[in-house]
């Protein structure tokens, strides 16, 4: 694939069959046993992830966020290429030790950690990223149950957000992480717990392909980090400067250039040997590793026309991918890229819609593609991340969605 390519274009065979691991579409759905589904090419999750680690410093540590797709087959491919993982949940707390991934190499974020997930995480030797005064008095009463204090690392809501994204973290009231103006407070409370402290995790963003935006937001982190130095109850072993690698998802918008991020991160990993010996910079990705890698599969089901406008109505929708559907924070909804499997001839434009009864269940809306009839396969690409577990699964009681790693 060249630089021009969308990254959508997957290949095809000679008949228009969209390939999935090298096979064709059709076939890996009927392995499968139904539609809808996801599936994930796991030669595409190896390359992505090898390209990137290839391209950052040694001293540069690549951990995979398993809230874009915790799906556990998935996420056991993911930890042979990462070095770490990270979880927002006790469920994926689980799936993440299940891979064989060391506890050392495992941390914990999230706004609202219950007392059991925080027990569980002291329990398990993993790094908790502390992001109230609350959760130091519940580590500080599990560390003394477990007999060995609890690693934490500080979420730190920054004074500043990341320019462009399409998410932003930080910046202004969040229920993120401890207001850096309240950091100094909470670094004593830690040392007063007897917390094992070893570091920050600061995530400004995500899904933001402005490379110049996320150097900024990156050295921005680290110079806020050393602004800390003389309050510290330890040294700092782990600087997590979150990810925001984003992935584009229509035609208008350009992919990542993520060499310029990566050679920032190399200066600042030549920076972090004489500013804080021993320590070594975390990111943190999930959509970029595995969001261009997935695709979400559905059977055409009806064919209809309505005051000039096809729609094609398929098997699944916007309760297995309310991303898609533009429900999951899109301000103005955009397709995603869409296509028919295999080819008939000629083209046309139509609409997409699911089974449900609401007009908010809609996967393509007036786009260009092959004519399709019922039992022909649509596909929705960019699907890898927050699709189904980020979806409304149980909505007017539809079939799950199964997921495959081709």
């Amino acid at each position: 694939m060249n630089a021009s390519t969308p990254s959508w274009d997957w290949p095809r065979d000679t008949t228009g069959e969209i390939l999935v691991g090298g096979q064709p579409l059709t076939r890996v759905v009927n392995a499968v046993g139904s539609t809808p589904c996801y599936l994930y090419d796991r030669q595409r999750l190896t390359a992505r992830a090898q390209a990137l680690r290839a391209s950052l410093p040694k001293a540069v540590l690549l951990h995979y966020a398993m809230k874009a797709n915790p799906m556990p087959a998935l996420v056991g491919h993911m930890a042979r290429l990462v070095d770490g993982l990270d979880v927002a949940s006790a469920g994926e707390l689980r799936v993440a030790l299940d891979t064989g991934m060391a506890p050392e190499h495992i941390s914990f974020a999230g706004p609202g950690k219950s007392d059991g997930e925080l027990q569980q995480a002291v329990a398990a030797g993993i790094l908790v990223n502390v992001e109230s005064f609350r959760e130091i008095k519940v580590l500080a009463e599990a560390s003394q149950r477990n007999g060995v204090p609890a690693r934490v690392a500080v979420r730190v809501n920054l004074p500043f957000e990341l320019k462009a994204s399409g998410m932003k973290m930080s910046g202004g009231a969040r229920q993120f992480g401890v207001d850096a103006e309240c950091v100094p407070d909470l670094l004593r409370d830690i040392a007063g717990a007897g917390l094992a402290f070893e570091g920050f995790h600061m995530f400004a963003g995500s899904q933001n392909l402005r490379h110049a935006a996320i150097v900024e937001a990156q050295t921005k982190c680290y110079e806020q980090a050393l602004e800390w130095q003389d309050l510290l109850p330890a040294p700092i072993r782990s600087l997590n400067l979150g990810g925001g690698f984003g992935i584009p998802y229509s035609p208008g918008e350009a992919a990542l250039d993520a060499m310029p991020v990566t050679d920032n991160l190399a200066a600042l990993s030549d920076r972090l040997v004489r500013d804080l010996p021993g320590a070594h910079i975390v990111i943190e990705l999930g959509r970029y590793l595995v969001g261009e890698a997935g695709i979400y599969v559905s059977r055409v089901i009806d064919r209809k026309r309505s005051r000039g406008q096809v729609f094609l109505v398929v098997d699944g929708g916007m309760h297995h991918h309310l991303a898609a559907s533009g429900n999951f924070g899109q301000v103005i909804r955009r397709n995603y890229p869409v296509a028919v499997n295999g080819r008939r001839g000629g083209t046309e434009t139509a609409n997409v819609v699911g089974p449900l009864c609401t007009p908010l269940d809609l996967l393509a809306d007036r786009m260009e593609l092959d004519v399709a009839e019922p039992g022909d396969l649509v596909v929705v690409f960019q699907s890898g991340a927050y699709g189904r577990s980020a979806s409304p699964r149980g909505f007017l009681s539809h079939p799950e969605a199964v997921e495959a790693l081709v």
